[in-house]
């Protein structure tokens, strides 16, 4: 019997100890598989939810410069803004349309612009907005509204408490830290949603003659109230124009799940640092049963 005949063979009729042939990679497969990801996520951020970074203070005391939150997509139903990235030329209506509910913390593009805001929803189509020497009217009936005292923020790189904004507001506390001194004003929406804002005193927006909230749209207001550009500012003024169609309302903001203080830097280390403690779960949604 020849020698070629005693060889080992393995299962797949190749001789044992034979260098095994290597597989090529098929990149179409694995590019495929890429794209099928990343459409998995642009449709889950688009129809579901998506996370939400606050960049401005125009919404304290309840979110701060830093926080990380999420943001759910299907309570209002779907529009051309839904969508990650807002490249959809206005159309009107929604796809399982609902109106949000007074109090809702909610993600707005102004009219003609790409750029999401965080906003709160004061009226809804038919009411009656004004505000009065800060005080909120509904169809001419003051916002319940009772103050709070102030409330002590920690200052930080996110939270700068600059002085043309807070004259006078930053202090020491008793730990020798920094602090932003907010005074705090509790507002009851009719329905008993309560939730905190900040009124430093007279600003331009304290005052805002009657608007008749049009069918489709929504009041925008957000909780500091003498440094946030709404509903009661030109969108020429970085302000929501007045009353914003429904169509342009993305979502509705839920919980933080993490927030930063501004000093995290390339070191991964520093990126535990800079959590602000306490933040994280923390609900969005106003109190119900009022103050």
């Amino acid at each position: 019997m020849a020698a070629d005949d005693l060889a080992l063979k393995n299962e797949d009729g190749v001789a044992a100890g034979a260098p095994k042939k290597r597989e090529a990679t098929d990149w179409w497969a694995e590019a495929r598989g890429l794209v099928w990801l990343v459409l998995a996520v642009l449709g889950f951020h688009s129809f579901i939810a998506k996370p939400f970074y606050i960049p401005s203070e125009s919404m304290l005391p309840g979110l701060l410069v830093g926080d990380r939150l999420v943001v759910t997509k299907y309570p209002y139903g779907y529009s051309y803004i839904s969508p990650t990235f807002h490249v959809m030329p206005f159309t009107p209506g929604r796809l399982f349309g609902a109106l949000p509910e007074r109090g809702d913390v909610v993600i707005v593009t102004p009219p003609g612009s790409r750029t999401d805001y965080i906003k709160r929803v004061i009226g809804l189509p038919g009411d009656v907005i004004e505000v009065r020497s800060g005080t909120v009217f509904l169809d001419g009936q003051a916002v319940r509204r009772r103050a709070m005292g102030d409330r002590l923020v920690p200052v930080d790189a996110n939270t700068r408490c600059e002085p043309e904004h807070y004259a006078g507001r930053r202090i020491e506390g008793e730990d020798g830290r920094l602090y932003c001194s907010l005074p705090i004003f509790r507002e009851t929406l009719p329905g008993g949603r309560a939730y905190d804002t900040v009124d430093l005193g007279w600003s331009e927006g304290d005052d805002y003659a009657p608007v008749r909230v049009p069918a489709g749209h929504v009041f925008l207001m957000g909780d500091n109230r003498d440094n946030s550009a709404d509903s009661r500012f030109s969108v020429a003024r970085n302000g929501l124009g007045g009353p914003v169609p429904w169509e342009n309302v993305g979502g509705r903001a839920e919980f933080i799940t993490f927030s930063l203080d501004g000093t995290a830097t390339w070191n991964p280390l520093s990126w535990f640092q800079s959590l602000r403690p306490g933040r994280a779960g923390t609900s969005l949604h106003p109190q119900r049963g009022g103050d």
